[in-house]
């Protein structure tokens, strides 16, 4: 009996993750495969970021649906942990195609994509090592 449900599951899990492969390649597809199309070394650099891009979403969706089922403060900051990091992945796609710099904190002179990424690895210490009482 179980065994039927966690197939179930499995197969809802692919269908999503080709629906949102289907969406976002769609949307992606002019603004940024197409005008970088004969670019051979920019062009992998770019689905490098599109495929990060669509793990990102569909781990994000993924989590969004287990918090809404169960709820939970942990589950809150992993979700929320996928989502910067989608967010993140986009921004890089960005930098890789746009011809624009990173965008650089002054003060620090670091990377805002670094600072994102370190509020993203927190947000999944918090999630992973949070206690439930």
């Amino acid at each position: 009996m179980q065994t039927g449900k966690v197939l179930r599951q499995e197969v809802s899990n692919c269908k999503l993750l080709a629906i949102i492969t289907t969406v976002l390649i769609a949307l992606l597809a002019v603004p940024v495969i197409i005008p970088h199309i004969t670019h051979t070394g920019l062009i992998w650099h770019i689905l490098v970021h599109i495929t990060s891009v669509i793990i990102a979403v569909f781990l994000t969706t993924i989590s969004i649906i287990a918090y809404r089922r169960n709820g939970g403060s942990r589950l809150l900051f992993m979700t929320s942990g996928f989502g910067v990091l989608a967010f993140v992945e986009f921004l890089y796609l960005f930098y890789a195609t746009a011809n624009i710099e990173a965008v650089i904190i002054p003060i620090v002179n670091i990377e805002l994509s670094h600072i994102i990424l370190l509020v993203m690895l927190t947000l999944f210490g918090i999630g992973v090592l949070k206690v439930n009482r």
